[in-house]
């Protein structure tokens, strides 16, 4: 069964790619010409990956997913949450996120904080929803060259290594997209 990723971020197309092994044929917006930007202007993180799933079904008739994934922060009352990708500006520039995270916790005791993923799924017309998190900490500075995004100030729960200092096998056993995709994978499987 071949499937688009409804994303332009070549890091999660990997990790799926790698999570998902020789079962399914993951197809990228670039395989099906789609070179829009997709929309995403919804207020939840469920509603962004329908928006962006919605916008490649509907113009590409074609199977497939999108995700969308927050940082939960609770000493920032929530902060980026929906925002987590333009936390610092439209721009999209993780470093420039992470800086205004970890400038926003400067003298901050409590640094809990979760991942949250929503993958929307859209088969034949009909929408199918997943979630997946992970819970851990904000570390005080970056530790770690692997991963994207906030990978390298975030320790889950139970680890002494940031998601930036794993494998990505390692943090696909684990992370919140690891687990929504797995939740997908074994609908698929079973469907």
């Amino acid at each position: 069964m071949q499937l688009v990723f409804a994303t332009n971020n070549e890091n999660k197309i990997k990790e799926i790619k790698l999570a998902l092994g020789h079962k399914f044929e993951i197809l990228s917006l670039k395989d099906i010409n789609c070179t829009e930007e997709l929309p995403e202007t919804q207020k939840t993180l469920q509603g962004n990956a329908l928006q962006k799933a919605k916008h490649v079904f509907d113009n590409y008739n074609v199977n497939c997913f999108a995700d969308d994934t927050g940082l939960v922060i609770e000493a920032l009352n929530g902060e980026p949450g929906v925002y987590s990708a333009r936390y610092a500006g439209e721009e999209n520039n993780a470093e420039n996120n992470m800086l205004k995270v970890l400038t926003n916790l400067k003298n901050k005791t409590n640094r809990n904080a979760y991942f949250e993923t929503s993958i929307a799924l859209i088969i034949d017309g009909v929408e199918h929803h997943f979630k997946g998190k992970a819970e851990g900490t904000i570390l005080e500075e970056k530790s770690g060259a692997e991963g994207f995004g906030y990978d390298p100030i975030f320790k889950p729960n139970g680890f002494d290594r940031t998601f930036a200092e794993m494998t990505m096998e390692e943090k696909n056993n684990i992370s919140h997209r690891g687990k929504a995709f797995a939740k997908m994978i074994s609908f698929l499987e079973n469907r």
